[in-house]
């Protein structure tokens, strides 16, 4: 496998000071605004799951665009914003706790990336001189040091959110399940080489047209779609488990 094109570094000024500012604005208004004084972590859950969405809903509108426009960019941006504003939130939260700080959820982050990534960095978190994995060899070593990292887990789901979109946890149940390529995760062999053969943007619209038409199905039957999947899917689990 050809290795990727090197990337430029990120253009602009370093983060450092705008994020530093940021985690200030934040502390006052926990001091100095009634409403978001307010708030914790059990309140703030709405506005996580809100927020995700409407971010969700950026990155696709400018990853289906050729060339986004300006607005598109701009809605990107601040979507990321009001995440990032959630992520400082309850980090500021545990840091009123004397617990931890968005410093240490960064410091936290840096060492994971660091340490699941050693094609990348040595131990130390210095940069290597040389970058001659494969990307199989990359997941690989990816899932093997998550493994090492959580010893104590014996199911393969453990981990899924549960609160997950039906499909979603779905999709996240096969994967972990070992069923991420198209004719193991339940088509056969000719509907896979009918969908490499199309091409992934046309094969997305076919599949996302068959999810329509069963959920179409699904409401006609009097069924609620949602339930119907996610009931399957943790049964699906109790299988696995079951070693079914």
């Amino acid at each position: 496998m050809d290795a990727p094109a090197q990337r430029p570094a990120a253009p602009g000024p370093p983060p450092g000071a705008a994020v530093e500012r940021l985690v200030e604005v934040v502390g006052l208004l926990r001091r100095h605004c009634p409403w978001t004084a307010a708030l914790d972590h059990a309140a703030l859950l709405e506005y996580l799951v809100e927020e995700t969405y409407e971010l969700y809903e950026a990155v696709d509108d400018v990853a289906r665009t050729d060339h986004p426009g300006a607005g598109l960019v701009d809605a990107l941006r601040s979507e990321l914003g009001d995440v990032l504003f959630q992520v400082v939130l309850h980090a500021q939260l545990q840091a009123e706790l004397g617990s931890f700080g968005l410093a240490e959820v960064a410091d936290g982050l840096t060492a994971k990336l660091v340490r699941r990534n050693p094609h990348v960095f040595s131990p130390d978190g210095a940069l290597r001189r040389s970058f001659p994995a494969s990307v199989e060899e990359i997941v690989a070593t990816w899932h093997a040091v998550k493994a090492q990292e959580r010893p104590g887990r014996t199911s393969p789901f453990e981990g899924i959110p549960h609160h997950l979109p039906a499909l979603a946890l779905a999709a996240k149940t096969l994967k972990r399940a070992g069923e991420g390529g198209p004719a193991a995760a339940g088509g056969d062999v000719e509907t896979a080489d009918a969908a490499d053969a199309e091409g992934a943007p046309d094969a997305e619209a076919r599949f996302g047209r068959e999810l329509l038409e069963l959920t179409r199905c699904a409401l006609a039957a009097g069924v609620d779609p949602e339930r119907a999947l996610r009931r399957a899917v943790l049964d699906y689990q109790q299988d696995v488990a079951d070693g079914g």
